[in-house]
C-alpha cells in the first residue's frame, strides 16, 4: 500500500513559489500573501533546498526563473488551479461574483449603475475589484473581467465585445467663459491639453485637423483617465476620454463635447472570463446585465 506522496514539498511553499514566479519580486509577492519579505524568501530557500536545485536567479534588480523554475512554475500553477477548482465545486455555490475592472471603468461607468443591479438582483453579491494591474482569474478569485484591447486575451479564456471605444474631447463649459468653442487648430492652442496614459491626442488631432502643425498647447499628464476627466470637470483644460465614461457628465452639464468628431479605435472593451465546465449561475446574469447597460446608455 502506498504511503501517499512522500516526495511532495510543503504546499505552503508551493503556493509561495507560484506567487513569486508570477511577480518575480519578493516584495510584491509578500504584499499579495500578506506576509513579510523575509518569510517569502525563507519559503523559497527551503523549497530550493528540498528540491536540491535553484528555481530563481537572484539579479541586481529582481528575480528571473531558471529553466527548471520556469518549467516547474507552469506545472505548479496548473496543479494549484485544479485544487482551487475542486474546492470551489465542493463548497455550496454562493451567489457572489467578482468582477475585475480598471479604476476609471469602475468610477465613471460601473459604479453609477450598480444601484440598478442591486435592486434587480438582491440575491447576488457583486464584488468589484478595481485595479490597473491585470488580474489573475485563479489566484485573485476573479470570475469576470472587463479588459480593453483586442482578442485573443489568453489561452483558456472566453471573450465577448462589450462596447466600442469612441474617444471625444471634453471640457467644462466654464473653460470658455461664454465664448464660442474652439473651431480651429489655432484656437485650440489657447487651452491646456489634459493627457492620460493612452495619449490619444496625436491621433485625435491628426483626424480633426489633418493639416495641423506641431501642437504648442501646454500639457498636463495623468496616469489614469478618471483623473484627466476630473481635471476637465474642474475647468483646467480639455481632456480626451471614452464617450462611455463622460456621457453622464455631458448630460448633467458638467462637461461639453468640444468637437463633433469622435476618434474610433480598433481596440474595444471586452468581457473576459475563464473557460470552465461549471460556471456560477450568477456569471450569465451579470454578463447579461452589463450588455443591457451598454444598450441602454
Amino acid at each position: 500500500m502506498s504511503d501517499g506522496f512522500p516526495e511532495l514539498p510543503s504546499l505552503n511553499a508551493l503556493r509561495v513559489f507560484e506567487v513569486v514566479a508570477r511577480h518575480l519580486n519578493f516584495r510584491l509577492a509578500a504584499e499579495e500573501l500578506g506576509v513579510t519579505q523575509a518569510a517569502v524568501a525563507q519559503q523559497i530557500r527551503g523549497l530550493e533546498a528540498n528540491l536540491d536545485l535553484r528555481l530563481f536567479e537572484r539579479l541586481p534588480r529582481g528575480l528571473a526563473l531558471t529553466d527548471a523554475g520556469s518549467s516547474y512554475s507552469g506545472s505548479i500553477r496548473s496543479a494549484l488551479a485544479m485544487i482551487d477548482e475542486a474546492t470551489r465545486v465542493l463548497r455550496p455555490q454562493a451567489a457572489h461574483l467578482t468582477v475585475s475592472v480598471t479604476p476609471t471603468f469602475a468610477s465613471k461607468w460601473l459604479i453609477p449603475r450598480l444601484g440598478n443591479f442591486a435592486q434587480g438582483h438582491p440575491d447576488i453579491d457583486l464584488r468589484v475589484l478595481a485595479t490597473d494591474r491585470l488580474s489573475h482569474f485563479s489566484t485573485d478569485g476573479v470570475d469576470l473581467a472587463v479588459r480593453y484591447g483586442k482578442p485573443e486575451f489568453g489561452a483558456g479564456l472566453n471573450s465577448e465585445k462589450l462596447m466600442e471605444q469612441r474617444i471625444v474631447a471634453v471640457a467644462s463649459p466654464t473653460l470658455f467663459a461664454g465664448a464660442e468653442l474652439p473651431a480651429s487648430f489655432e484656437q485650440l492652442q489657447d487651452f491646456l491639453m489634459l493627457h492620460d496614459a493612452h495619449n490619444f491626442w496625436p491621433q485625435f488631432l491628426a483626424q480633426v485637423f489633418p493639416q495641423h502643425a506641431q501642437p504648442t498647447a501646454r500639457n498636463l499628464r495623468f496616469n489614469q483617465t478618471s483623473l484627466a476627466i476630473e481635471a476637465a470637470i474642474s475647468g483646467q483644460g480639455i481632456a480626451l476620454a471614452s464617450l462611455a465614461f463622460v456621457s453622464d457628465d455631458v448630460a448633467a452639464g458638467r462637461l461639453v463635447q468640444v468637437f463633433a468628431q469622435q476618434l474610433r479605435l480598433d481596440k474595444a472593451f471586452y468581457l473576459v472570463w475563464p473557460r470552465k465546465v461549471r460556471q456560477p449561475e450568477s456569471l450569465a446574469i451579470v454578463q447579461r446585465w452589463l450588455k443591457q447597460q451598454v444598450g441602454d446608455s
